[in-house]
């Protein structure tokens, strides 16, 4: 069963240009890709965001249209290290300034340290924040003290006793070569 992210297209710039805001409090569980990376099912598990829009004056030009989003969520994942559970916290704190099109927001994201996106009138403002929290997980997710003992040996005794019985094809022909040296 697929669960899509209830959410209204938001018009950024009437969203600017009245200086709104949105919060809200949802279940893990709508976010689809989110809820994929969890190592146990994200039933109670809850994501928190909040988005603020704001025109920016700029000197001989028009505003700019920018949102602040912030989000937070906790994800079990599964200690890379000692492969038990681990609980991620995962917050964003970011601001996207938005231009008129794809081309303009390409052209300023490579001069910009802004994060630019292109004005959209169907914007999902739900997929931009789980867009930023999945950029937030961690590659290699692990505790700071592993809960258990890690086993730092990466040979088994029993693989190394049977390595140690095991026929050794090239033996005979040292001997070989042995007798035939003397």
């Amino acid at each position: 069963m697929k669960t899509e992210i209830a959410s209204t297209p938001l018009d950024v710039r009437a969203f600017a240009q009245s200086a709104g805001s949105r919060a809200q409090q949802d279940l893990l569980q709508k976010y689809e890709r989110l809820a994929q990376e969890v190592s146990a099912p994200a039933v109670d598990l809850t994501l928190n965001w909040s988005a603020q829009g704001e025109l920016r004056a700029v000197p001989g030009g028009e505003p700019e249209v920018w949102l602040h989003v912030q989000a937070d969520t906790v994800l079990p994942l599964t200690c890379q290290r000692c492969l038990t559970p681990v609980d991620v916290a995962l917050a964003v704190d970011r601001s996207f300034r938005f231009v008129a099109d794809e081309e303009t927001a390409a052209a300023l994201d490579d001069e910009s340290e802004d994060d630019v996106l292109a004005l959209d009138p169907e914007f999902d403002l739900a997929t931009l924040v789980e867009d930023e929290l999945l950029m937030e997980i961690p590659l290699v997710p692990r505790h700071e003290e592993c809960p258990v003992e890690v086993k730092l040996e990466v040979v088994d005794p029993a693989f190394e006793v049977a390595l140690a019985e095991k026929p050794k094809p090239f033996a005979s022909l040292a001997q070989l070569r042995g007798e035939g040296s003397d």
